[in-house]
């Protein structure tokens, strides 16, 4: 029987294309200085909900008595702790006038991005978070490509920070991750719920990539 990590990965794997396609668009589109300060204020805005995601699928977890899933998700809560911190360090250089956070109203792009893990967490069952985190986590940026969009917007190296210590953290995460998924009853209910989960994570974020290489230059709403 296939593991359940490698049927995820297939499925992620065949839409992966539309997501790099939107990110290649990105970090092409006119003015990068700028594009790179968008994309930090909408990194900041999904990324803040990290922590209080998993917290809400751990405390859903330990009600259904899934206590396995429940410890998984309370330690990668732990281990995401402070990122938005990090992106926020990142955009003061890049924009010291951003303040202390972003204080724009997130776009629908972004709450159809986060937002519907919420309710599948409420309202299904947690393991659906678990197609999410298999998605932003599961291809760590290139050096190649950091290296590239440094270049391009002649920002500093320290305004990268988070960009590189995720491509050196998550290739780990995903190990984990893929533990969890290994590990799991085999229930196809739960087994579908990751995929939909995954493959929506991928359409919405890439949504949220095609947005930010559309608008006009510094149009993402910060302040």
């Amino acid at each position: 029987m296939t593991p359940p990590s490698i049927t995820l990965r297939a499925k992620i794997d065949l839409t992966g294309p539309a997501l790099r396609s939107a990110g290649s668009s990105l970090w092409r589109a006119p003015d990068p200085r700028r594009r790179y300060r968008d994309y930090l204020c909408a990194m900041h805005m999904v990324i803040r909900a990290s922590v209080p995601l998993l917290r809400v699928a751990a405390a859903r977890s330990e009600e259904l008595g899934e206590t396995e899933l429940a410890e998984y998700l309370d330690r990668h809560a732990e281990e995401e702790a402070d990122h938005d911190d990090w992106l926020l360090e990142d955009l003061a250089l890049v924009d010291p006038s951003a303040g202390d956070a972003p204080r724009g109203t997130p776009p629908p792009s972004v709450a159809g991005l986060v937002g519907a893990q919420y309710y599948w967490v409420l309202h299904h069952h947690p393991v659906a978070l678990l197609g999410y985190i298999a998605v932003l986590e599961g291809e760590a940026p290139s050096p190649a490509l950091l290296e590239h969009i440094e270049r391009s917007t002649g920002h500093p190296r320290a305004a990268f920070r988070t960009l590189w210590r995720h491509a050196s953290l998550d290739p780990g995460h995903r190990d984990d991750l893929d533990r969890m998924l290994d590990g799991l009853p085999a229930v196809r209910e739960r087994q579908d719920a990751v995929g939909t989960s995954a493959l929506h994570t991928v359409r919405a974020a890439a949504e949220l990539l095609r947005e930010l290489a559309g608008e006009p230059a510094g149009m993402f709403s910060c302040t």
